[in-house]
């Protein structure tokens, strides 16, 4: 259902696939998840990226499963992180690729550096599309 692949002609990327082709019957886009807790409260300490990250996973973990889908279905992904800091960037990356939400990540992906989200203190949001079979 879902095909993933470098081209020889490009660099080879760090996990993730430059091309993904999907044979989807339908296709699932949810919102950007925030790292907010059930209570609508940005998580962590000011500038913790582990906690709101982690957060952030969970909540992805709890949409996708809500359209009965995984990680597995995921076809592209888009990671923003309020920092310039390549060091900052590449730690969230690593965290996310060590995390249950890993495989989402193997698809199309992009990891931007933003100068801000839209809560006070957020500091990452992650944007998914997934398929689902009939």
């Amino acid at each position: 259902m879902i095909e993933r692949f470098n081209p020889s002609t490009v660099h080879e990327p760090a996990g993730y696939s430059h091309v993904t082709i999907s044979n989807a019957d339908r296709l699932v886009h949810l919102a950007g998840q925030c790292p907010l807790d059930l209570s609508g409260e940005v998580v962590g300490d000011p500038g913790d990226f582990t906690a709101q990250t982690e957060q952030v996973v969970t909540n992805c973990l709890a949409v996708l499963a809500a359209a009965g889908a995984t990680p597995a279905d995921v076809v592209r992904s888009v990671i923003y992180v309020v920092s310039p800091d390549s060091d900052i960037l590449s730690a969230v990356w690593w965290q996310l690729k060590a995390s249950p939400l890993a495989e989402a990540f193997t698809t199309a992906s992009t990891l931007l550096g933003v100068t801000s989200l839209g809560y006070q203190r957020q500091l990452i949001e992650i944007d998914l599309t997934a398929t689902l079979s009939a």
